[in-house]
């Protein structure tokens, strides 16, 4: 058994397919950490393997947000006490070790080639990665939630975690999602 794992993600917001990430990295470590990169809008950073992800409408949630999010799951999974949230800024590895311990073993699910980059970097830093491809067919798109949830569509909500919901549906009744790009 690892002593300890990391998952780094946006979580915007976290679905059922984080969860299974973060499954995977419970059953093989005692304690996962849950780094949430693009913390605020100054970590922000264009990417070129992926040209989205920096951009406000991809990051509608705050930080403070997220953990709330990322918390209600952890809870109703039962995983409070072995998972703990952190801020993560990708584009600053110098400080990654002040999050994440490089004795932290990264899990990284590859859809495309910025996981793959990611894993390298993590790699390139001194961490150990397990890497794991994921089908893209079966791929859950966070920015497909948070368009049905903006519009006030149904089916998002089989996509999160059940104890998210009432959470989300109040941040978009504080702040509609359309707002905040």
């Amino acid at each position: 058994m690892i002593a300890l794992g990391c998952v780094t993600g946006r979580f915007q917001p976290v679905h059922t397919q984080h969860l299974e990430l973060f499954a995977i990295a419970l059953a093989e470590c005692d304690h996962l950490i849950v780094a949430i990169t693009n913390p605020d809008a100054g970590a922000r950073r264009e990417e070129a393997a992926s040209t989205h992800r920096h951009t406000a409408a991809a990051n509608p949630f705050t930080y403070f947000e997220r953990v709330r999010l990322i918390d209600a799951a952890v809870d109703e999974r039962g995983w409070r006490g072995r998972v703990t949230t952190v801020p993560f800024d990708l584009a600053a590895p110098v400080h990654w070790p002040n999050y994440a311990p490089r004795s932290a073993r990264q899990f990284v699910r590859a859809y495309s080639e910025w996981e793959r980059q990611k894993a390298a970097r993590f790699e390139a830093a001194g961490y150990a990665v397990t890497l794991l491809e994921g089908d893209t067919q079966g791929r859950i798109s966070a920015g497909e939630i948070r368009a049905r949830i903006g519009a006030g569509e149904p089916g998002w909500q089989q996509q999160v975690p059940a104890a998210t919901v009432p959470l989300l549906d109040a941040m978009n009744a504080q702040r509609p999602l359309a707002e905040r790009t």
